[in-house]
């Protein structure tokens, strides 16, 4: 009748040493939950895509937010755990992309868009004067 405990302790024990009891357990060193928290703040959950992992309630953000503190955990860098996390995601999981070929019109659209707004000003004030 007492079969069926060994399989649940054997689980309860994976479950308890696997890598996602980070993901709403804080660190138990301040200085690595701080370091830990400014970084998921700036990375997006890609099933969400419009929070961030640390605001997120889904699944990938969980295991996102584990494997960020177990990497800080282990004494890694908060700039080689985003490098590893954009290798492994792509660029779209950071909130603040590089300046590249393929992102450069994000980054000047908005430049853009000013001076177009700026000549159609200037050019309504001419012929107001006028």
């Amino acid at each position: 009748m007492r079969a069926w405990l060994l399989p649940l302790a054997a689980l309860t024990l994976v479950a308890a040493t696997s890598p996602a009891r980070y993901a709403n357990t804080q660190l138990a060193d301040p200085a690595k939950e701080a370091e830990a928290q400014a970084l998921m703040v700036t990375l997006r959950c890609l099933v969400c895509q419009g929070q961030s992992i640390a605001d997120s309630d889904a699944d990938m953000a969980a295991d996102m937010r584990a494997l960020v503190r177990q990497r800080i955990a282990r004494g890694e860098r908060a700039g080689d755990v985003r490098d590893w996390l954009i290798a492994r995601y792509g660029e779209y999981v950071s909130y603040d992309p590089p300046l590249t070929a393929l992102t450069a019109p994000l980054w000047l659209a908005p430049i853009a868009l000013l001076v177009v707004g700026l000549i159609v000003a200037r050019a309504s004030f001419r012929r107001r004067r006028s």
